[in-house]
This record gives structure tokens, C-alpha cells and sequence, in this order.
């Protein structure tokens, strides 16, 4: 049997656990692309900012803002460089706690099938929403950040904390 060039794998050079690549099913969005999109969609609500009002910023409609956010379309380099000066952060911020597989957590597809992508590696019994992606924890730290006085922020951000502890002591 003759071997062709495209039928060779070279000693060494094959696929491996952590470079294969597994196709998703057809119209399942890709787990990295929500998770960039889900990080756009906090720092853009965090900012204030409305999709429309991205969108102007960067020339789309808040239709496009949308599916980016959603991970129905993929954000290109370019356009991601373009958000992150927009959105006043470093590219790397749209990365930022996603899990990548290699410390014994399941990787993408794997979390995709079994339906648990951006979710902590727990029973699912237990498993709680993101509570930094509800509206109510934006809300409230846009609120925080519109107090002008720094030493009032600060004693409502540690009245915040001892209420907090002093929940967690009561259970």
C-alpha cells in the first residue's frame, strides 16, 4: 500500500487530548465563542453602554452586538482588539475564566454535551447562576461606581462586607 502525503502522520506530530479539535453539532454555538461574547456582554452592561451604542461605536448594528454576545457569531482578532480599546480592557479580559481543560476539567465539547460550559465542576444538583452575569449584581455595581465621594463608597463597601459576614456566621 503506497502512502500518500496527506496520509501521513509524522512520529510524534499526530492529535493529541489537549490540540484535538471535536466538531460541534450543527448550530450549537461554540463554548469559546459564548464565553467571549458572555465577557462582552458584562463589561459593555458594566460600562453602561447599550448594544446599540456599541454597535455605533465599533460600525454595526445591535443586532451584530447581539449575536456576538450571544456566541452566534464569532468575534474575529480585529474586532475583539476593536472592543477591548472600546471597552477599555485588555484583550486577554474577554479570556478570563474560562476553563481550558488541561487541569482535569472537561473540555470544551465535553462540557457542550454535557451541558455544563462556564459551570463550576460540581454536582449539578448544586450548581448556581454566575452571579457576576445577573442584572441585579450590574446594577448594583454601577451604582456603587456613580457615588463620588471615595470615603462614602468605602464604608458602604465595607457595611457590605460585614453584612455579608455576619449572614454567613448566622447559617
Amino acid at each position: 500500500m503506497t502512502e500518500t502525503k496527506s496520509s501521513r502522520v509524522r512520529k510524534g506530530h499526530g492529535p493529541t487530548p489537549h490540540t484535538r479539535f471535536e466538531r460541534l453539532p450543527p448550530g450549537t454555538p461554540n463554548p469559546v465563542d459564548v464565553h467571549v461574547g458572555s465577557r462582552v456582554r458584562l463589561r459593555r452592561t458594566l460600562m453602561g453602554l447599550s448594544q446599540e451604542k456599541l454597535g455605533e461605536a465599533v460600525g454595526l448594528t445591535f443586532q451584530q452586538i447581539q449575536k456576538y454576545e450571544r456566541g452566534a457569531n464569532r468575534i474575529g482578532a480585529s474586532r475583539l482588539y476593536e472592543f477591548s480599546r472600546i471597552l477599555d480592557v485588555p484583550v486577554s479580559f474577554f479570556f478570563d475564566d474560562m476553563p481550558d481543560g488541561r487541569d482535569g476539567s472537561l473540555t470544551a465539547a465535553e462540557a457542550v454535551a454535557q451541558g455544563t460550559w462556564g459551570m463550576a465542576d460540581q454536582p449539578q444538583a448544586t450548581l448556581e447562576p454566575d452571579p457576576m452575569s445577573s442584572r441585579e449584581t450590574l446594577e448594583l455595581v454601577r451604582a456603587y461606581y456613580r457615588i463620588a465621594d471615595p470615603s462614602v463608597r468605602r464604608r458602604l463597601f465595607d457595611l457590605a462586607k460585614s453584612l455579608g459576614t455576619s449572614e454567613e456566621a448566622a447559617d
